[in-house]
């Protein structure tokens, strides 16, 4: 947490919440990134932090917003959208209309689409700046914020970007706190309308759940225990692959063999 003096007083501060879905179960939650927001916006300083939520209303994700309350809030705002509408206009137009100096939501949501699309185009909308993977706040001094961006294996870089301005945080965000149940149960949704626009697009679309696909393992060649941890931290590359083709099965296979003796795959 950074010192009271870093923060100016009154940062209006506006967490985009979503309805989350386990990866093991498929039931609803709260969404891990949103809440990494929620809890990132709880460590500034005097700063008035406020939720809202764009999308339907019913009993499972009424329970998964619930679990945003239980991080220690009294109220939720909620633009009650009906499945399948595209929530960018009432989004844009609550935002708008509340001109909050700093927005924070994941980088993609766990339900839906899913395609991260949403901070982008909000941002294009509203005309304002955004800053992705974002790990911390360090400071806000008049009118512009210090931001410390997630990069790949552990880097960090530090930003400054004038507000209004749109952040989504990175899984380097801090870890959210524990939902309580009472606040959770007396925490109260302030339902209000917005624009509806129905996605027809998406409404044709079939959806079903992804599955994480195994990771080839690979030969590691390395002398040193740092090379190895190098390479086993390094993020694959496509490489130069090959193509066979007017072949036999029995030609393919000897072929493949023959690649994943030179490879040193097979011995």
């Amino acid at each position: 947490m950074q010192p009271e003096s870093d923060m100016t007083p009154g940062l209006e501060v506006t967490v985009l919440v979503s309805v989350g879905r386990h990866p093991l179960t498929g039931r609803a939650r709260r969404a891990d990134q949103d809440a990494r927001g929620v809890e990132l916006a709880r460590s500034l300083a005097d700063a008035q932090v406020h939720l809202l939520h764009a999308g339907e209303r019913d009993e499972n994700s009424e329970a998964a917003l619930r679990g945003y309350l239980g991080m220690g809030f009294t109220e939720l705002s909620l633009l009650e959208q009906p499945e399948g509408a595209d929530v960018l206009p009432a989004l844009a137009e609550a935002l708008d209309a509340t001109s909050p100096h700093l927005v924070i939501t994941g980088e993609r949501s766990e339900r839906g689409e899913g395609s991260g699309l949403l901070p982008y185009l909000l941002a294009e909308r509203l005309g304002w700046p955004l800053v992705s993977g974002l790990a911390a706040v360090e400071s806000v001094e008049e009118g512009v914020a210090t931001l410390l961006q997630a990069l790949p294996r552990g880097q960090r870089r530090r930003l400054k970007v004038r507000l209004p301005a749109i952040v989504t945080v990175d899984d380097a965000a801090p870890t959210p706190r524990q939902s309580a149940y009472g606040p959770a149960r007396r925490g109260a949704f302030e339902a209000t309308a917005g624009p509806v626009s129905v996605d027809d697009e998406w409404a044709a679309w079939q959806v079903q759940p992804a599955r994480p696909r195994p990771k080839r393992l690979k030969i590691v060649k390395a002398a040193s225990a740092r090379d190895r941890f190098k390479a086993a931290a390094a993020k694959a590359e496509g490489g130069g692959g090959q193509v066979l083709t007017d072949v036999t099965p029995a030609q393919g296979a000897e072929a493949i063999f023959t690649l994943l003796r030179e490879e040193g795959v097979l011995r």
